[in-house]
């Protein structure tokens, strides 16, 4: 799985929680379902590259806490941050919005 260290960039909007990479949690190398149970239990959200969490199949969105899939066709810390800019999620649609550039 590929994560990027975002915690800086995501400790400004999210003030008040505390987020956390495979790395902190000891799991860099795990096998998904280990990195889904561990999201899990803590009650955390899961944002990951990885396109193996969006089968419904095995990561059920009932059985999760929060998880975000980001399809990027540049998987890279740079591009990730770029994306991550303002989302606005409802219930029935995501609306986001990208800087001025």
């Amino acid at each position: 799985m590929r994560i990027f260290r975002l915690k800086r960039r995501l400790r400004c909007a999210t003030r008040g929680s505390t987020q956390k990479t495979v790395w902190d949690e000891d799991l860099a190398g795990a096998d998904d379902t280990t990195i889904a149970v561990r999201a899990r239990s803590e009650g955390r959200i899961l944002v990951t590259l990885d396109l193996d969490f969006a089968n419904i199949r095995a990561y059920p969105p009932e059985e999760q806490s929060g998880l975000i899939v980001l399809r990027l066709r540049q998987q890279n810390k740079a591009n990730a941050l770029a994306v991550i800019k303002l989302w606005i999620v409802e219930e029935d649609r995501i609306r986001f919005r990208q800087g001025r550039g």
